[in-house]
């Protein structure tokens, strides 16, 4: 059965810490959530900043996966809140889906530690696609991230991005219709 198959993955996961029976049952019932992960061909994991306005760029990018047929995309926070270990969420939703979508606009929160797994976890680098916002052709006054326009990301992030670029996974965009573009070219 892929829920108990799910939970007894997920204790890997905790290394070597205990369950209780309450916990455990607990996680069964949440990652049940996960059935239409398995129901669909293809499955998108969409990260990014919740923050405002960046949320309904993230919506925007999970709606457009969603078109697609026998597609399913989700946000982290679509769900369960449940979880109380972040860590474990994510390394579930990442090991069970066929895509990981990176809507990344500047280095002041969103999915940061996410990306670090990109390159400490090959099986998550290889399905790792990134749309990252470009600013060199907006006004500062049109910045409504409060990044730096002159160096919006961190020296971290730029080395992931490069390693993206490398493998053709790394998609710019400025504007939400380039944002849009660039859903185009995730398989």
């Amino acid at each position: 059965m892929v829920i108990d198959e799910l939970a007894e993955r997920t204790e890997t996961h905790l290394h070597k810490t205990s369950l209780t029976p309450e916990e455990y049952e607990t996680l069964k019932q949440s990652v049940a959530e996960l059935s239409p992960l398995f129901s669909a061909d293809r499955a998108y994991f969409v990260l990014g900043s919740y923050g405002r306005p960046e949320i309904r760029r993230l919506q925007l990018v999970k709606d457009r996966l969603n078109r697609r047929p026998d597609a399913y995309a989700f946000l982290m926070v679509d769900i369960r809140s449940e979880w109380v270990n972040t860590y474990l969420k994510f390394r579930l939703l990442a090991d069970y889906t066929d895509s990981i979508v990176g809507v990344t606009e500047h280095s002041q929160g969103g999915f940061l530690v996410e990306q670090g797994y990109f390159t400490a976890l090959e099986k998550y680098f290889a399905k790792a696609h990134v749309c990252k916002r470009e600013y060199d052709t907006v006004e500062a006054d049109d910045i409504d991230t409060g990044a730096d326009i002159e160096n919006p990301y961190s020296g971290i992030q730029t080395a992931i991005f490069e390693m993206l670029a490398e493998q053709g996974r790394l998609y710019r965009w400025t504007t939400e219709d380039d944002l849009v573009d660039c859903v185009e070219h995730i398989p």
